[in-house]
């Protein structure tokens, strides 16, 4: 499989030594510093780059007929752009907020426990994730993803990371030295407290979770989540 890198930081070093391991081979490391050229020849495109770049470097790949998996972050604003160019090529889209195998349980879990709290209103939830200070977007794609699934099976209407309303789900934001990815949903009532946490030691799990949905979305047309490519729809 011929793999094109758009976004060449940390994430795209270690999918590359994955890929390369698995018997790919990278036909473009997409930085700020060079074009798009050799991305015509890729069987698919792994997206890790930046929020101001990944709807072009998205666009530009579905466009030459490129199937395209995303984990950058911070651009969902745009969501719906993809989804309608993905449709107009009838291409192939898939965005994870987080590829790690772990995380997609860890969300898995978290649905589950909303649906069951969602009764016992006198437990208040919040959540707190932890990323390493180079990390540009905040909340997390990850948190985002987590406090959404809250949002849908309870009364709170919104998330929000600063002076949160009654009706928000508050996420404690913060950045600290090198840690890849630390995520807790807490209920918290006058007589106990209820915790779930996922975390993770270091990338490669997400870099693999990356490199597996490229070789699963080969052929495959639609929008896709890795809920297709772990089969964890109900």
């Amino acid at each position: 499989m011929k793999i094109a890198l758009l976004g060449y930081g940390k994430m795209g070093h270690i999918i590359e030594r994955i890929a390369t391991e698995r018997g790919h081979e990278i036909v473009l490391k997409k930085d700020e510093t060079n074009t798009f050229d050799g991305l015509s020849t890729a069987d698919v495109a792994i997206d890790f780059s930046a929020p101001n770049v990944a709807v072009e470097n998205i666009s530009t790949a579905i466009n030459l007929g490129i199937p395209v998996v995303s984990g950058t972050t911070g651009w969902l604003q745009d969501y719906h752009l993809i989804e309608n160019l993905c449709k107009e090529k009838n291409a192939a889209f898939l965005y994870g907020s987080n590829f790690s195998l772990g995380v997609n349980l860890f969300f898995e879990l978290n649905d589950y426990l909303a649906r069951m709290m969602a009764k016992f209103k006198d437990y208040k939830v919040s959540m707190e994730e932890i990323h390493h200070i180079h990390k540009l977007d905040k909340p997390s794609g990850t948190a985002i993803s987590l406090a959404n699934a809250i949002i849908n099976h309870t009364d709170k209407n919104n998330w929000a990371i600063e002076n949160p309303k009654e009706d928000d789900v508050f996420i404690d934001v913060k950045r600290i030295d090198e840690v890849p990815g630390t995520h807790t949903v807490s209920y918290n009532s006058d007589v106990d407290f209820i915790e779930i946490k996922h975390v993770a030691h270091n990338r490669e799990g997400f870099a693999l979770g990356a490199v597996v949905a490229a070789e699963w979305i080969i052929g495959k047309k639609g929008i896709f989540s890795m809920k297709d490519v772990l089969d964890l729809h109900k």
